[in-house]
């Protein structure tokens, strides 16, 4: 997540019973401020902010768990952000889906290369 009016990377927790979930959230939640903000401001700069939503749910012994990674693409369908999941759980173990990240430049300048990481969860 960048800090929309500086453009500096962050980070953000949420509660929400999925990632998709959490993106409607964080679509939703700015509208209740009232009339001075709306819905076509608020989706394009949560679609284009939103780099990476990873869920976690906690298991029965109380332990949290990924249970799906989520990359929005930064475009919108009609009033929904679009995102493919990268990585969801599956037999009790994350696995990949086959959909990869769109924002790969963002990850680059980091220095960080997500095919490493996808590779490493293919085998």
């Amino acid at each position: 997540m960048s800090y929309a009016y500086l453009g500096l990377p962050g980070m953000c927790s949420i509660h929400a019973n999925s990632a998709r979930d959490a993106l409607g959230k964080l679509s939703t939640l700015p509208l209740l401020a009232g009339r001075n903000i709306d819905s076509s401001f608020v989706l394009p700069t949560v679609a284009g902010c939103i780099d990476i939503v990873v869920h976690c749910e906690i298991d029965r012994n109380g332990r949290r768990r990924v249970t799906e990674i989520l990359a929005p693409s930064g475009q919108l369908s009609g009033a929904m952000i679009e995102a493919s999941p990268i990585f969801l759980a599956q037999r009790g173990a994350l696995e990949p889906t086959g959909g990869y990240p769109t924002k790969l430049a963002k990850f680059h300048a980091a220095g960080l290369d997500p095919a490493i990481v996808l590779r490493a969860g293919a085998v």
